[in-house]
């Protein structure tokens, strides 16, 4: 199986294994996905899920958020890991979105990477799941498995999510980074399978001898 004939099975069996794509992070406005973005980051979604209720209770839109003091939020989102500098970032990019983009989450990357704590995957996410427009968001199961179904050779997230973009179809991409994610979570874990465990690994390594060591994101 040639990198073409790769792309186009892959695509194939995610979507008959994942044909309705909902997403992981529990969110009701464009505003609650970012945030519940920025807490994913070194975070379960699971955990991210059990924790945003409270949070949103007290404040679910960047009015209400940035007069909430800080130390008030990072004890809400301290279950999720690194409280002190997500907090930060939660708090003073609710301000920013009501001085500077009267309340609204802004629907291009510049402005969304120029949030406090928002970097390019947090704003391919949104702009993916929140405002539709064809993004791959990478993470690191992402990342994984496109090193193990020999989709990529890149090192980091920048070059594979260049290498995604060109071997699918855009009309795919805000499906298709989902369903990695769950195939990754489900079948394709990173201590459960080494590029030939897994049913998509196995077909696309067909023959394989040795394990495909891949490189973190």
């Amino acid at each position: 199986m040639n990198k073409a004939e790769r792309f186009i099975f892959i695509n194939k069996e995610l979507s008959r294994l994942y044909p309705e794509t909902p997403i992981p992070l529990d969110h009701h406005s464009i505003y609650t996905l970012l945030i519940a973005v920025l807490l994913s980051a070194q975070c379960t979604d699971k955990r991210v899920n059990l924790v945003t209720p409270e949070l949103f209770s007290l404040a679910d839109n960047p009015e209400d958020m940035g007069l909430i003091d800080t130390e008030e939020i990072r004890r809400i989102i301290k279950p999720c890991g690194l409280s002190p500098k997500k907090s930060r970032a939660i708090s003073a990019l609710s301000r920013i979105l009501v001085d500077k983009h009267d309340g609204q989450v802004p629907e291009d990357y510049p402005s969304l990477e120029a949030l406090p704590g928002v970097g390019h995957k947090t704003a391919s996410v949104v702009m993916s799941q929140g405002f539709s427009h064809p993004a791959f968001p990478v993470d690191t199961h992402v990342h994984r498995l496109a090193q193990r179904w020999r989709l990529t050779k890149g090192k980091n997230v920048k070059v594979t999510e260049a290498d995604l973009k060109k071997g699918f179809p855009r009309d795919d991409w805000n499906e298709l980074h989902i369903q990695i994610i769950y195939y990754g979570r489900e079948h394709c874990t990173a201590h459960g399978c080494d590029g030939r465990a897994c049913f998509i690994c196995s077909e696309v390594n067909k023959g394989r001898k040795t394990p495909i060591i891949t490189s973190k994101a």
